[in-house]
C-alpha cells in the first residue's frame, strides 16, 4: 500500500486520527507516474480495475495493464498534439478507457474535464468556450456524438474530437489510436508542478450557469483521506462508488484515493439504474466496499435486501446529499452495516466524516476531517455556539489544504468571495451537538423562513421519508403574504399508493407528529419525479421559479 509514504495510517482512535493526521506531499507529486507507475514497478499483478456491464462483459485489469495502456494513450494523444497545459473533456461514462486516459492525461500534464453523458449542445459550448478545450473523447453512443457535433461550430478551440470503440465520420478512433501506439512512454518534461492545474469540474448548476472548479496536481493527494479513514479501504478491497465518471464524485471514489491505497476499483456500467441489477452484482462480485447517493440507497432499501447474500460487504458510505435516518435505519437492518455519510462538494474532499472509528449517529454528517479546519460561523460572522445553527467554512490558517480547490477558473470575483476573510465559504448550513457531531440544515438558500421561524428542508424530507408512501420528496418555500414563506413539498409516491387529499393529509399530520408542528408542509403536491442535476442531486429551486411562474 503506497498511501503510507504519504500520510500515518495506524491511527487508534478518532482523537489520534484529529490529532496527528498529516499528509507529506513531496515537492513534484503525479499520480500517474508516482502511484500507477510505482505499483506496475513494485505489485505489477496487483488487481486494479474490476470491469462488468449490463450485457454481461467483463475486463479485469492489474496495475501494470493500467500503466501500459496510459502510456499507450499518452503517446496517442501526444501524437495528436496534446501536452502540457491542454484542456480535454471526457464524456466516457464508465467506459474502461476513462481510467487509461485520465491516467495519461496526468502523465501528460493536461487539464482534465470529466464531463456527464447528458450534456447537450449548448453544454458542451459552454464548457469548451469558458474552459478553452482543446479535444473531446466520447462514449461512441449516437446520442452523445450527436450533441457534441452540434456543438463543434460553437467551440472556437475545439481542434479534435475522438471516440472510443468505434469510428465515425470526422472522428478520431481513439481505440485504434491506442493500439497502434507504444506502450512504453517518455515523461514529459518538465513534468506538471503541484500547483499545475490538473482538473476541473464544473459544478451541477442548481443556480446559474455552472461553475469552473480548478483543482491542481495534489488533488489526488487530497483524496487519500477520503479512501483510507472514510471508505476505510485497503489491499485487499473491492470496492465501488456508484457514479458516473462525469460527476465530482467519481473523483473521490472511483480513482484517486483508493488507488493510492490499493484497492481494486468494482465498476458496473449500466445506463438505467435498476435496484435489483445493483444488488446482483454486489453479491456475484462478492463487493467489499460500496458507497452510493442516497438517490440510489432510497430505492435499495425498498427490496429485501436479505434476499441476496451480501455477506462480502464489510463497509457503506453515503454521500451527494443528506441522508435521511430511515434510509440508514432500512439499510442497517437489511444488511447490518451502518451507513457512514460524509459531506463535501466539488470543490473540495470529504469535510466532514463518519471516520472509521465513529459510531454513526443517524442523520448526523459525523466531524471534520482533520485534513481541514473547520469552522461554524453564524450571521455575524462569530464561532456559532453549541446547538446554533452556522455556514461550514474552512479556515485557511495554515494555508490551503491539499483536496480544496485552487479557483473558480477565470472567475477572480467569484474566487475572491469565496475565499473572503482568510477561510473558504461553502455556502452551507449546519449545527453541532454537544459531542462535536455535525448535522446539516442544507444550503443557505435553501432554508425557509415562515412566521418568524427558521426550516431546514432536510428535517422535514427525513420526516415525509419515514412515511412507507415516501420514496423521494422536496422540501421547498413558498411565498405567502401572510407567513412570509410556507412549506410545501413534493413527493413521489411508493408502488402501490395514489395520489389524493386524504393521503396529503395523512403526510401532513405524519410531519406534525415527529417534527415540530410548525413544520408541516402547508402544500402537499404529488409528482411521478423530481428533477435532479445530471449526479443526482434535486434541483429545489427549479421547484421554486415553478411555484413563482403560477
Amino acid at each position: 500500500m503506497l498511501a503510507g509514504r504519504y500520510t500515518r495510517l495506524d491511527f487508534t482512535s478518532q482523537e489520534d486520527f484529529e490529532q496527528n493526521f498529516r499528509l507529506m506531499i513531496p515537492e513534484s507529486f503525479n499520480f500517474g507516474y508516482d502511484i500507477v507507475d510505482e505499483y506496475a514497478r513494485s505489485e505489477p499483478n496487483k488487481s486494479a480495475l474490476l470491469w462488468t456491464n449490463a450485457a454481461g462483459e467483463e475486463r479485469r485489469f492489474t496495475f501494470l495493464d493500467i500503466a501500459r495502456e496510459s502510456n499507450r494513450a499518452a503517446n496517442a494523444l501526444r501524437a495528436m498534439g496534446i501536452g502540457k497545459g491542454d484542456v480535454v473533456m471526457l464524456t466516457l461514462k464508465r467506459r474502461y478507457e476513462f481510467w487509461f486516459i485520465a491516467v495519461a492525461l496526468c502523465k501528460l500534464g493536461c487539464i482534465m474535464i470529466p464531463a456527464t453523458h447528458q450534456l447537450t449542445r449548448k453544454d458542451v459550448a459552454y464548457r469548451c468556450e469558458a474552459a478553452g478545450v482543446k479535444m473531446i473523447i466520447s462514449a461512441p453512443e449516437p446520442s452523445i456524438l450527436r450533441e457534441i457535433e452540434a456543438a463543434r461550430e460553437n467551440c472556437a478551440t475545439l481542434e479534435r474530437v475522438a471516440c472510443v470503440q468505434s469510428a465515425s465520420d470526422g472522428w478520431i478512433d481513439f481505440t485504434a489510436a491506442m493500439a497502434e501506439a507504444s506502450d512504453v512512454f517518455e515523461p514529459a518534461e518538465p513534468r506538471a508542478a503541484n500547483d499545475d492545474l490538473m482538473l476541473m469540474y464544473f459544478t451541477s448548476g442548481t443556480t446559474g450557469m455552472p461553475k469552473m472548479v480548478a483543482h491542481n496536481y495534489t488533488y489526488p493527494l487530497g483524496q487519500l483521506a477520503t479512501a483510507a479513514f472514510w471508505h476505510n479501504v485497503d489491499d485487499e478491497s473491492l470496492h465501488i462508488t456508484v457514479a458516473d465518471t462525469g460527476w465530482a464524485k467519481a473523483g473521490w471514489g472511483k480513482i484517486y484515493g483508493q488507488w493510492i491505497c490499493g484497492a481494486c476499483l468494482f465498476v458496473y456500467d449500466f445506463d438505467r439504474f435498476q435496484p435489483r441489477d445493483m444488488l446482483d452484482m454486489l453479491a456475484k462480485y462478492r463487493v467489499t466496499h460500496f458507497c452510493a447517493p442516497p438517490t440510489i440507497l432510497r430505492f435499495l432499501i425498498k427490496e429485501d435486501l436479505r434476499k441476496w447474500d451480501l455477506s462480502s460487504l464489510r463497509w457503506a458510505n453515503v454521500a451527494g446529499e443528506p441522508l435521511n435516518p430511515e434510509v440508514y435505519n432500512r439499510f442497517l437492518e437489511g444488511t447490518g452495516i451502518a451507513l457512514r455519510e460524509g459531506f463535501g462538494q466539488s470543490e473540495s474532499t470529504p469535510l466532514l466524516m463518519n471516520s472509521k472509528w465513529m459510531q454513526p449517529r443517524p442523520g448526523s454528517t459525523g466531524f471534520p476531517s482533520p485534513q481541514y479546519e473547520i469552522e461554524l460561523i453564524n450571521a455575524s460572522g462569530d464561532p456559532a455556539e453549541v446547538g446554533e445553527e452556522g455556514e461550514i467554512v474552512v479556515k485557511l490558517t495554515n494555508g490551503r489544504p491539499a483536496g480544496l480547490f485552487q479557483c473558480y477558473y477565470k472567475d477572480d470575483e467569484r474566487t475572491r468571495e469565496a475565499f473572503a476573510n482568510g477561510m473558504y465559504h461553502t455556502g452551507d448550513m449546519a449545527w453541532r451537538d454537544e459531542e462535536g457531531y455535525y448535522w446539516f440544515i442544507g444550503r443557505s438558500d435553501d432554508v425557509i423562513k415562515s412566521s418568524g421561524y427558521r426550516i431546514g428542508p432536510f428535517e422535514v424530507e427525513s420526516a415525509l421519508l419515514e412515511h412507507p408512501a415516501v420514496v423521494e420528496c422536496a422540501i421547498t418555500a413558498v411565498p405567502d403574504p401572510d407567513r412570509g414563506q410556507i412549506v410545501k413539498a413534493t413527493v413521489v409516491l411508493t408502488n402501490g399508493y395514489k395520489a389524493s387529499d386524504a393521503l396529503a393529509r395523512e403526510l401532513q399530520n405524519h410531519v406534525k407528529s415527529v417534527t415540530a408542528p410548525y413544520k408541516y408542509p402547508r402544500i402537499v403536491e404529488f409528482a411521478n419525479e423530481l428533477p435532479k442535476t445530471v449526479s443526482g442531486k434535486i434541483q429545489r429551486n427549479l421547484l421554486r421559479k415553478a411555484d413563482e411562474s403560477v
